[in-house]
């Protein structure tokens, strides 16, 4: 796991304080060079993960780094799927087998499953979830992918319906297919570890919010702050600055205090923001770089 991530909110109209910031970010960012754009400020200060969703205009980024392979040599991609609003939309417009079949090459199969009548044992959800996860993956083909993670929308969903097993089944193809690390996004990180530690996920990476007012994050600070400090796995910090509630340098001290937390992710669209962040997370790290090489 890289330090720092990027990640791609600004993009895409997300700001869960300002509704007329992320209006004015979504108009700024609908031309794909204004992306590109702050992207290379981003790799150009040293930042070289983009954890972004699987929206429709991250397959002209990476058509973008394909076409410039040695300018972006050591880039990384973290993909996390899958983008909700694509799925609600086809479904909305199309149902659930027209959607199927839209997203899936393999959608002709998908809909002879259901109209042959044939139920969806375990090894059917399996078949179905391995073939979203390919559709998902198809535009990051021949980037680096080292980490991909599932959407907090759907391992939310799967907690709260108990079904752990599908967190494994992702786990699973995740490893054999593409040879990479699973990573879980959660808004209750107490009750996901609890679910991947009982379908086996040793040492899992899961990304939460974590900051140090307790923002979005479900179950409340402590136990969040407990989890971090007694259980096994490696945590992603993400709303570090609770969307604009807390100062920079107030935040990143809280989160980088903390040893065991692997990573933080953070967006932002100009690069004296980027910049000043990765200053301040290199520096506040300092001390848990020390401790490891020593």
């Amino acid at each position: 796991m890289q330090r720092i991530l990027f990640g791609d909110n600004q993009f895409f109209g997300v700001n869960h304080m300002s509704e007329e910031k992320a209006r004015a970010q979504a108009m700024r960012f609908q031309n794909i060079e204004a992306i590109i754009e702050v992207l290379d400020a981003a790799y150009d200060e040293g930042v070289k993960v983009f954890m972004c969703t699987t929206h429709d205009r991250i397959q002209q980024v990476c058509d973008h780094m394909r076409a410039n392979p040695q300018r972006y040599a050591d880039y990384e991609f973290y993909p996390c799927m899958p983008y909700a609003h694509k799925y609600a939309n086809a479904v909305t417009e199309l149902g659930i087998l027209g959607a199927l079949n839209k997203v899936l090459p393999e959608g002709g199969v998908i809909s002879g499953i259901f109209k042959s009548g044939v139920s969806l044992a375990k090894k059917d959800l399996e078949g179905l979830a391995g073939m979203l996860i390919d559709a998902e993956m198809k535009m990051f083909k021949g980037l680096k992918t080292p980490v991909i993670f599932l959407q907090n929308v759907v391992t939310d969903l799967l907690l709260g319906l108990g079904m752990k097993d599908a967190l494994r089944m992702f786990a699973d193809h995740v490893k054999a297919r593409y040879d990479a690390e699973p990573g879980f996004i959660t808004m209750n990180l107490p009750m996901a570890l609890d679910a991947l530690e009982a379908v086996g996920i040793e040492n899992p990476i899961v990304c939460s919010n974590i900051n140090k007012i307790g923002f979005r994050m479900c179950g409340g600070l402590p136990a969040y702050e407990a989890a971090i400090a007694t259980r096994r796995f490696r945590p992603v910090a993400m709303s570090v600055f609770a969307s604009g509630a807390l100062k920079p340098r107030e935040a990143l001290e809280y989160v980088c205090k903390q040893p065991k937390i692997e990573s933080i992710v953070f967006g932002a669209s100009s690069r004296g923001n980027i910049r000043q962040t990765k200053q301040l997370i290199d520096a506040l790290s300092q001390p848990r770089i020390d401790a490891m090489a020593s």
